[in-house]
């Protein structure tokens, strides 16, 4: 329960420091930073060299993935036929299609499934939802954003980009079963623990809601796709075709219905992408969810 206080605590105190003059405009940006070069590499850092490779992660792993590339099909064909801005298609690609898997997620996870839950959830998470915003968000990012860059600097831009270098090191320990000193984990789990009020914090001083904003019919059609055809898309595919069942499918489409992604909207915001809109993303789909998440609980249950 703490942390769903925190994250209503920390978008409020975004929201009011709007109104304290003294603080600079940007200073969303500079959050912004902080979070993608030292909050989300530390993440990565402290989680991965910990996850058991096994197939057992083929399902809860296609929630992330399969997310993202459905949220690409759907929002690059809808936005082509309709003649929608490469960064509004670019902004609603990447904050419908990454879930808040992690901060929204574990909590609620672990207070309807247990620890056990927990297990499926962190799966999700780290080599789903925070690899797919690393790898495949950067791409779609540059893709979408004013920037130009042939496939090299796309490659480059990934390869640059702190979390995946975090990533990376982190994978090579987990496949040589290795993890960094006990008093690293340690620094690693603190400094990633910032990513939420930070990233939070950023959201609420760029979170604006205007009765008459244009925003509006994109931000229904957005979260109605993450909170709604999202797990529902999941609940055929694995429970009707794949014909399976049990505590990690259930998990698994669960967190498919989670908010968007937090840092997915740091990360358009970062290029450009309808910052405003994604913002709303977040700062209005995080409250609704609690409500359609009540909903898939009960439809799966």
């Amino acid at each position: 329960m703490d942390n769903i206080i925190l994250l209503f605590l920390c978008l409020l105190v975004g929201v009011l420091l709007q109104f304290v003059k003294t603080l600079p405009k940007n200073m969303h940006v500079s959050l912004n930073q902080f979070v993608i070069y030292v909050s989300l590499p530390a993440l990565a850092l402290f989680y991965i060299p910990k996850i058991e490779i096994s197939t057992a992660l083929l399902f809860p792993l296609g929630i992330a993935w399969l997310g993202f590339g459905l949220s690409f099909i759907f929002f690059y064909s809808l936005g082509k036929y309709l003649g929608w801005s490469k960064k509004l298609i670019g902004c609603l690609i990447l904050t419908a299609g990454l879930g808040n898997t992690s901060f929204v997620g574990f909590p609620v996870i672990e207070a309807l499934y247990g620890s056990k839950g927990l297990e499926t959830a962190i799966i999700v998470d780290q080599p789903g939802s925070f690899v797919v915003m690393a790898t495949l968000g950067i791409i779609t990012a540059t893709l979408f954003s004013r920037e130009t860059l042939d496939a090299k600097g796309i490659v480059s831009k990934i390869l640059f980009f702190p979390p995946f270098i975090a990533f990376f090191i982190a994978l090579l320990l987990n496949l040589f079963q290795s993890d960094f000193h006990l008093l690293l984990q340690n620094v690693f789990h603190r400094i990633g623990n910032t990513v939420t009020p930070v990233a939070l914090i950023a959201v609420g001083l760029q979170l604006k809601i205007e009765q008459k904003s244009k925003h509006w019919n994109f931000l229904t059609l957005g979260l109605f796709f993450k909170l709604m055809i999202t797990p529902l898309f999941f609940f055929i595919l694995y429970k009707k075709i794949f014909n399976t069942n049990g505590l990690v499918i259930d998990v698994s489409i669960m967190e498919a219905a989670m908010a968007p992604m937090i840092t997915g909207t740091i990360l358009a915001s970062t290029y450009g992408l309808k910052p405003k809109l994604s913002s709303m993303m977040v700062g209005i789909g995080i409250p609704i969810s609690f409500l359609t998440l009540a909903f898939w609980y009960w439809f799966i249950g």
